[in-house]
C-alpha cells in the first residue's frame, strides 16, 4: 500500500532532477541534456499555460520512478522537471532509481510490469493523488503510429517537436488535474481556509 508514510520516505530518499541525472554514465546524462535542450527549444510554455500555472496554490509532490538508461524516461522527464521550474514553491519533483527502489517499483507495476517513468503525484502530506505512467498518451500514440512494438525505444532516437509539444501537454494536464483535485479538495480547503 503507499501510504503517506512510506511515499515521504521514498521521497526523501529521492534526488532532484539533476542530481538525479549525475548518478548515470556521462552518456546517459548527455542523453537527458540533449533532450532537455530539444524540449524547452518545442515545448516550452506559451502564456496561457504559464498563467494557469502562475494561479495554482497547492503543493504537488511528484515521485517518479525512473531509469536513466530509458528511452521513454529521457524523453518524458525532462518535461516534469520543466513543468517543475514553473513553480518550484509549489511543484516538488523528485527521481528514484527502477532498479535501486523494486519495493517501490513492485508497488507501482503498471499492467503487471516494471514500467519507466512511473509518476506517483502526491499532496502536501504525501497522500496519494495519482499516478501516471510509462507513456504518454501522445508518446503512446506516436509510437503506436511507428508501430515499435514492445520495445523500448533507444535514449538517443530522435523525438519530433510535434510529439515532445504534445507529451508536455499531457504531463501538464496531468499535473493540472493533480492540482485541480487538490485545489478542490474538502480536506484541504478547510485547512487552507479557502
Amino acid at each position: 500500500m503507499l501510504t503517506p508514510e512510506y511515499l515521504r520516505s521514498k521521497f526523501d530518499q529521492a534526488l532532484p532532477y539533476q542530481k538525479y541525472m549525475l548518478t548515470g554514465t556521462p552518456d546517459q546524462a548527455e542523453n537527458w541534456r540533449r533532450f532537455e535542450r530539444l524540449a524547452r527549444d518545442h515545448a516550452s510554455f506559451d502564456s496561457n499555460q504559464r498563467a494557469a500555472v502562475r494561479d495554482w496554490v497547492r503543493k504537488i509532490n511528484v515521485l517518479v520512478v525512473s531509469g536513466l538508461w530509458c528511452g521513454d524516461c529521457v524523453a518524458q522527464c525532462p518535461l516534469l522537471a520543466m513543468i517543475a521550474d514553473e513553480k518550484p514553491e509549489l511543484i516538488d519533483v523528485r527521481f528514484v532509481d527502477r532498479d535501486r527502489h523494486k519495493d517501490l517499483a513492485e508497488r507501482v507495476k503498471i499492467c503487471g510490469g516494471y514500467r519507466v517513468p512511473t509518476a506517483i503525484f502526491m499532496n502536501e502530506e504525501f497522500d496519494f493523488v495519482s499516478l501516471m505512467g510509462d507513456k504518454s498518451l501522445a508518446r503512446l500514440r506516436a509510437l503506436a503510429a511507428k508501430s515499435l512494438g514492445a520495445n523500448c525505444p533507444l535514449p538517443t532516437a530522435a523525438v519530433p517537436a510535434d510529439e515532445i509539444r504534445a507529451t508536455m501537454g499531457d504531463w501538464l494536464g496531468e499535473t493540472e488535474r493533480v492540482h485541480l483535485l487538490l485545489r478542490l479538495s474538502p480536506k484541504l480547503r478547510e485547512r487552507h481556509g479557502d
